[in-house]
């Protein structure tokens, strides 16, 4: 389970771990108040999604007037499909350098492992893999000062800089240790006025052991369209291309995923439809992907437990009610396959039998790819 950023600031004040001076905000006159006890500020949307700066949330005020007039415009907006109900009011920093460091599971490994990098404040994803330290932790052992020195010499830290690092890794340590996390991130973790402090940070909880945690207090992770379809029943997840998404099965929803990406095109969401869904779910599942007014939708069904009979129907259904003012690419194969091409033809819908070719049309409709 995800938690917010001021939660997981709390987290390492609580093991010793220096942060910038912030309160939690939930009206416009709270961030006034707050910037006028801890001065200029950036004001931090409070939702589990990554990007906030370049979506807009995050922004800053440099006086109560600004930081009322700030705060009105942030809550209540939608931030990448999350409604912005908290901010995170904290003290502006005049960084002069940005760091990474984590610790996380290494799955494969079955072990803890840390990552550090001088080159923080952006997604870890994109930094070469030849500028970001390695450590696996043996767990019966944990993780000890020596190490955390290691650490900060492999960095090129020094003096202060070296001893403040190597004394925050083993803290960092305990708190995954200690909340039974996945992942704790400090990112940045900034050098200010010569001295380490933790600007921004991600604290998640395995779901496994939450029975030991009682005061974590549950968070639905979803987006609003997230909620929606896991309300009907079905598995999905927001993704940031334009091509809607829609297939049975976890394994054909993310092969639907490869291939619209394989053919340069930018996949909406990941949407399971599942095995054995009925007409009434499939059709609501469908409304979601229009409301998203996507480029393309692509429905891929390889139907076993699925009826294509019923899947057309679902579509159908969808386009006499609601309709679907957008291209829609059906690849339709398997259980009653004959009857649902049937049902889509009467409609002037065509079908693809194979996956690749649909996929290909898809992305051509989207006017992206080769």
């Amino acid at each position: 389970m995800k938690q917010y950023e001021y939660v997981a600031k709390q987290a390492l004040a609580a093991v010793g771990i220096p942060i910038p001076a912030g309160r939690v905000v939930r009206t416009a006159d709270d961030a006034a108040a707050a910037v006028r006890e801890i001065g200029p500020a950036a004001l931090k949307a409070q939702v589990l999604v990554g990007g906030r700066g370049k979506a807009g949330g995050i922004r800053f005020a440099q006086s109560p007037e600004e930081a009322r007039a700030v705060a009105a415009a942030m809550l209540g907006m939608d931030l990448k499909g999350y409604r912005v109900q908290t901010l995170y009011a904290e003290a502006k920093l005049a960084i002069d350098q940005e760091l990474y460091v984590s610790v996380t599971t290494d799955r494969n490994r079955k072990v803890p492992l840390i990552m550090a990098s001088t080159a923080g404040g952006v997604e870890i994803e994109e930094v070469a893999d030849e500028s970001i330290v390695r450590r696996h932790v043996d767990p019966r052992v944990g993780v000890l000062p020596y190490a955390g020195r290691e650490l900060a010499a492999d960095l090129g830290l020094e003096g202060t800089l070296a001893r403040e690092f190597a004394d925050l890794v083993v803290k960092l340590y305990q708190l995954y240790q200690s909340h039974d996390a996945e992942l704790v991130e400090i990112n940045p973790l900034t050098v200010v006025g010569g001295h380490l402090v933790a600007a921004d940070a991600r604290l998640n909880i395995d779901d496994s052991a939450l029975f030991r945690h009682r005061e974590v207090e549950p968070i639905d992770e979803g987006s609003v369209l997230e909620q929606k379809v896991h309300a009907i029943g079905l598995a999905y997840v927001e993704l940031d291309g334009d091509i809607a998404i829609m297939a049975n099965g976890a394994g054909m929803a993310m092969a639907t995923v490869d291939a619209i990406q394989h053919f340069g095109g930018r996949p909406a969401n990941f949407l399971d439809a599942g095995g054995g869904a009925s007409v009434g779910p499939t059709a609501q599942a469908l409304d979601v992907l229009v409301s998203m007014k996507p480029k393309v939708i692509f429905i891929n069904i390889f139907g076993g437990i699925t009826r294509c009979d019923d899947v057309a129907r679902a579509i159908l259904q969808v386009k006499r009610t609601t309709g679907i003012p957008v291209p829609l690419v059906v690849r339709l194969v398997g259980t009653n396959e004959r009857e649902g091409v049937a049902l889509l033809e009467a409609e002037a819908i065509s079908a693809y039998s194979e996956m690749a070719p649909a996929a290909e049309r898809a992305v051509q409709l989207a006017g992206e790819g080769r």
